[in-house]
């Protein structure tokens, strides 16, 4: 139950996400436009007990990015992976705690997930100029992202919280 609604979070939030791009176009700074799904792979990484499990998630996240977006098929999917992976090897379990640490943790995040797209755009991409006309966008998407965080961690902190039951003497903070 937990898993489906965190992926149906993901598909609303994908959803969201694109309408947001079509309404964000006309604002003066470009590129600004947040990535909702990426906190939610943030969370799962530093939330989720099972790799293979949040590991699972992440990839079928980023498959449906692939699909719904225009990106090429696979590279969200294994982009989200490593991001899932990496926050989870860091372990910043403690840096989730507050808003302002969640918009400290995503901020990093983004700029390597953003440089790794389009690291992996120029290597394995069609067009050469791709790259070279992302790459100014990459710190206004990562401002943005880092500014809706919160309320994403949020979100999948009251699904986490209202779906799994509570385990022996654990205690959980809602928020």
């Amino acid at each position: 139950m937990y898993n489906t609604l965190l992926l149906l979070s993901a598909l609303l939030f994908l959803i969201l996400q694109s309408t947001l791009f079509q309404l964000i176009v006309w604002a003066p700074l470009q590129g600004a436009v947040p990535s909702l799904v990426f906190p939610l792979i943030l969370f799962i990484g530093v939330h989720e007990h099972s790799l293979a499990r949040g590991a699972a998630l992440s990839f079928i996240i980023g498959y449906t990015t692939d699909l719904i977006g225009i990106a090429p098929i696979g590279l969200f999917s294994s982009t989200y992976v490593a991001i899932f992976l990496l926050a989870r090897a860091i372990g910043l379990r403690f840096a989730t705690q507050t808003a302002l640490r969640q918009m400290g943790l995503t901020f990093p995040f983004t700029l390597a997930h953003s440089g790794l797209i389009i690291i992996l755009l120029a290597i394995f991409g069609r067009d050469a100029y791709v790259p070279r006309t992302l790459y100014r966008f990459i710190f206004p998407h990562a401002v943005a992202t880092s500014f809706i965080s919160p309320f994403v961690f949020r979100f999948a902190q009251f699904i986490y919280i209202t779906i799994t039951p509570f385990q022996g003497n654990s205690k959980r903070i809602p928020f």
